[in-house]
């Protein structure tokens, strides 16, 4: 996937009131805030790779009809919106640009990624850093069986709920996986490990058509893009994770 960096030093937002810091200060004063969202409007998925890997998928409802995916019967999700021109009507969160991990509001997406693994029949949607044996489990899920058609849906554990990126007010096409407690506590209930200390490298965000630009948008990975007047575009990139695919 081509990614393009931009530093925040410097970058002028006709409107958008940015102020001119680099990144590491823009992020210790809190440049972005996070917002409940309605948990019924989005799914979140695990899709199956090849024979044996699975990858996170969000899926949101923006309009009421038709309907972006669907249970089956033997306890599956089928991904519905493949069938049908999804513009504005749904929109999905493939990797680490459009979802990250947000502890006490700290936005912790340039140390933590996400990933589902197997364990058994379970599936478990971990949050995992490099510097920390630690692995926090956000999510879990039974895996009724595998198909490559057939989508598992997780189910977050007690403490962490999805919450949208904000700027001003104004809500950005990424989602959080949310969680109040301190990463500290979070790090003692999965196990121990060395105590993290806060982010050393700077967060890279690319700030397009922020203040233009109010369509949402998202795309250059084989699944069609998707539009709102929701939300607004920006992207961050965390400190490396391979691209996904398609659906």
């Amino acid at each position: 996937m081509q990614r393009t960096y931009l530093a925040l030093a410097g970058l002028a937002l006709a409107g958008a009131g940015l102020p001119m810091v680099q990144p590491r200060l823009a992020m210790a004063a809190g440049l972005f805030q996070s917002t409940e969202v309605d948990p019924e409007r989005f799914a979140v998925l695990a899709r199956p790779v090849g024979d044996n890997d699975w990858t996170l998928l969000v899926l949101e409802q923006l309009a009421a009809r038709p309907s972006c995916w669907q249970a089956r019967p033997d306890g599956l999700v089928d991904p519905t919106l493949n069938r049908f021109d999804f513009t504005g009507i749904c929109n999905r969160y493939l990797d680490s640009n459009g979802y990250s991990l947000r502890v006490a509001d700290q936005e912790l997406g340039t140390t933590y990624r996400l990933q589902v693994q197997q364990v058994g029949s379970r599936l478990e949607l971990q949050a995992v850093s490099p510097r920390n044996s630690a692995v926090l489990v956000v999510g879990r899920a039974e895996v009724p069986l595998r198909d490559r058609d057939g989508f598992v849906a997780l189910k977050l554990e007690p403490g962490w709920e999805l919450t949208r990126r904000t700027y001003e007010q104004r809500a950005l096409t990424h989602l959080y996986f949310s969680s109040p407690a301190p990463l500290e506590q979070l790090i003692a209930r999965a196990g121990g490990g060395p105590t993290y200390r806060g982010p050393t490298a700077p967060v890279r965000a690319e700030l397009q058509g922020l203040a233009a630009d109010p369509m949402l948008e998202q795309g250059g990975d084989g699944l069609g893009s998707g539009r709102s007047g929701r939300a607004i575009a920006l992207q961050v990139i965390p400190f490396s994770e391979a691209d996904t695919g398609g659906l």
